[in-house]
């Protein structure tokens, strides 16, 4: 399956990645099937933002709330890796269920990947997702 995500969109995550070089980045991945619709910012409350990423539960309760009233349903999550590759960690296995959500990650210099987390693939919960940039 490949997902689709626009170039303006991908742009402002990695750009929010750039300009917090110190701590991991985090959001939301609104949308429907293998379309992203929105990438909603959230705060990362994490107590270690430096090597992991817990978003912010009012932005991801707000947005299920809008799903069940007809928005854009919440399909996964970004988040950076500032050091490192765009692989998911030995951590983000650890926090991931495996309930098919999408984790984009991004890393330094512009450089991003994507994955489905289920039962199988890197670290026994990740597949790699193709990732289609659409040029508006």
């Amino acid at each position: 399956m490949t997902v689709t995500i626009s170039r303006a969109m991908l742009n402002s995550i990695l750009a929010r990645a750039v300009d917090a070089p110190d701590s991991e980045i985090c959001g939301l991945l609104l949308g429907e099937g293998d379309r992203i619709r929105e990438a909603r910012e959230a705060m990362n409350i994490s107590a270690e933002p430096e090597r992991r990423f817990e978003l912010d539960p009012v932005t991801l309760l707000t947005a299920h709330k809008e799903a069940r009233a007809g928005g854009p349903a919440v399909i996964g999550h970004y988040h950076s890796h500032p050091v490192g590759t765009v692989e998911p960690s030995a951590c983000d296995a650890d926090m991931a269920v495996p309930d098919g959500a999408l984790w984009l990650i991004c890393g330094p210099n512009g450089r991003y990947a994507l994955w489905r987390a289920g039962t199988e693939g890197l670290h026994g919960r990740f597949s790699a997702v193709e990732l289609m940039v659409e040029h508006e």
